[in-house]
């Protein structure tokens, strides 16, 4: 049987008792087996009371008035991500190195690629897991995850309070040639403030590039990535801001994390090479 192509579907209960899994098989050409599946991957939604949230368990039963989405496409559900690696779990965060090419936040066509969804299928014991700040697919690295809504609202505020040092190293095209370190960059992004501070670590003039270290005050979409390519040292691997056609995944790593935890008043400090 050729595949099914994607789909969405939108679905107002009228009867009590139904199943996600019954309902979405009666009303689509997908087997029980794959819905389950899509299910896991975080594809199907459920709207009651004017809050709508994935759902994952195939025997949960529905209401008369829910509303249940689904958000099929096969090339999304049929993605295996990459493994992150567990570098420190605090209970109430861990740290992770996330890999290229894994997600950091789903979309409505599923979260099964994301590093939250692997955090929260892979700790011990299982456990929520809320993303605090994003790092691009294409970039690999440090990233917290807080394990309940408090945790996470606490270690958002200490982003939005610019009270986590966030370091990142990039190899870039080109010969760094700043006369004055570190050099600063505060082109705006998409009209809000953007601050990046740039060093070099090592020239690499056999390659032809060069080895940076950047330390932004803000995080802004693809800051980093922007402010390095309108300066004239586009990241190696950078497709979309890069002006090439590099093969190599992209050379930006989130180095190191370093912050005062509000859960003990202890001062937590994670970098690459610690690991």
């Amino acid at each position: 049987m050729s595949e099914i192509e994607p789909l969405e579907l939108h679905l107002t209960l009228t009867e009590e008792g139904q199943t996600a899994v019954s309902l979405l098989a009666t009303h689509t050409p997908l087997s029980k087996g794959r819905i389950k599946q899509v299910m896991q991957c975080g594809a199907v939604w459920l709207t009651r009371n004017n809050g709508t949230e994935r759902i994952r368990r195939a025997k949960r039963l529905l209401k008369s008035g829910d509303q249940l989405h689904l958000y099929y496409n096969p090339k999304v559900i049929d993605q295996t991500p990459p493994a992150a690696t567990l570098l420190y779990d605090g209970k109430e965060f861990s740290v992770w190195n996330k890999p290229c090419g894994m997600l950091s936040q789903g979309s409505k066509w599923g979260d099964h690629t994301t590093l939250y969804r692997w955090a929260e299928q892979q700790l011990t014991p299982q456990r929520p897991a809320f993303i605090v700040h994003r790092l691009d697919r294409a970039a690999q690295g440090l990233m917290l995850l807080a394990h309940s809504k408090k945790s996470a609202a606490a270690l958002s505020a200490l982003f939005q309070q610019r009270r986590i040092k966030k370091i990142y190293r990039a190899t870039v095209h080109g010969l760094f040639e700043a006369k004055q370190q570190p050099l600063t960059i505060e082109t705006t992004i998409d009209s809000k403030p953007a601050c990046s501070h740039i060093t070099l670590l090592k020239p690499l003039p056999e390659q032809g590039r060069s080895l940076l270290e950047i330390s932004i005050e803000s995080g802004r979409k693809h800051q980093i990535r922007r402010h390095l390519s309108e300066a004239g040292y586009p990241i190696v691997g950078d497709r979309l801001y890069g002006g090439s056609d590099d093969r190599e995944d992209l050379m930006l790593c989130s180095y190191e994390l370093s912050f005062t935890s509000p859960f003990d008043g202890e001062t937590k400090q994670f970098r690459m090479d610690d690991h």
